[in-house]
């Protein structure tokens, strides 16, 4: 899955490039080792009280599901030994992060293994990932997520809520540069505010699943495809600010910049930005 970021690296270097400069980047020849698998096991806090859980993670596959019968469990598997992972635990507070892998110029990463295969417990927690350029299956539906913060580089993602958070979340918080993301089942996250920051991109906004409270949502964006999926029946009030190219199925009203479907429930308030691109409404 590495091998599929080596265009990531390919963008930066011609960036530099169309600015005028010269720079020689040196190609590094990255040797790895044996592949090694560690099991990660970390235990609930004592008194059930909420966690502050952070995981940190570089270029590879990073994969998050519910189920586990502690707070984290699963593998790491890797072939470089810097990216051992690290286990640090104070209280409620954890974080898991990979360890330290220095780089000069552009890596060779096509014979890099990094993969995490983790799941969560049911414990109420505040939920930080930090990422770089890496690709990401989160399958989030059944957790009990106080708060959700994502930030990421260049990355492929996936963000799943195919069952309703077990608690009222109450932000949502994604940054990513440029990326192709996909979050699906937003309803279901339970939240109170979503806020969505990418660069130049591609990115699908789902709100499907049981709207059970009212939410905002802003979403800002540079050169990119912005699709938002909202189902019939919900009661949205969209402001667009500086788009420009919109699509979006009937049932829409449009007055200036706002657009709204009527329906009865909860209701979502959006604020849509994007720098250039299109905006794709549908069900």
């Amino acid at each position: 899955m590495i091998r599929k970021l080596i265009p990531v690296f390919l963008v930066l270097a011609l960036s530099v490039m169309a600015c005028g400069f010269h720079v020689d980047i040196p190609v590094n020849t990255v040797t790895p080792g044996p592949t090694q698998t560690d099991q990660i096991n970390v235990p609930l806090p004592e008194g059930g009280q909420a966690v502050q859980l952070s995981l940190a993670f570089g270029a590879g596959t990073l994969k998050l599901n519910p189920g586990s019968a502690t707070l984290v469990s699963g593998t790491a598997t890797y072939n470089i030994a810097d990216f051992k992972p690290i286990v640090t635990a104070n209280g409620s507070t954890v974080r898991i992060e990979q360890g330290n892998w220095h780089l000069n110029g552009i890596p060779d990463v096509s014979k890099i293994k990094n993969e995490w295969d983790l799941s969560l417990g049911s414990v109420p927690m505040d939920l930080t990932i930090e990422a770089g350029a890496y690709h990401a299956e989160y399958q989030f539906g059944g957790l009990a997520l106080n708060n959700l913060t994502i930030k990421d580089g260049a990355a492929e993602s996936k963000l799943d809520f195919a069952t309703p958070n077990a608690v009222e979340m109450q932000a949502l918080h994604y940054d990513t540069g440029a990326s192709n993301v996909s979050l699906t089942g937003l309803a279901n996250a339970n939240f109170d505010s979503l806020e969505f920051n990418s660069g130049a991109g591609n990115y699908t906004l789902d709100f499907s699943g049981k709207l059970t409270r009212s939410g905002s949502v802003r979403i800002t964006s540079g050169i990119s495809n912005l699709t938002l999926v909202i189902p019939a029946g919900i009661p949205v009030q969209m402001t667009l600010q500086g788009v420009s190219n919109v699509t979006h199925d009937s049932g829409w009203s449009e007055d200036g910049s706002l657009l709204t479907q009527t329906g009865s429930g909860p209701q979502l308030t959006i604020v849509v930005s994007i720098g250039a691109g299109n905006l794709t409404i549908t069900r």
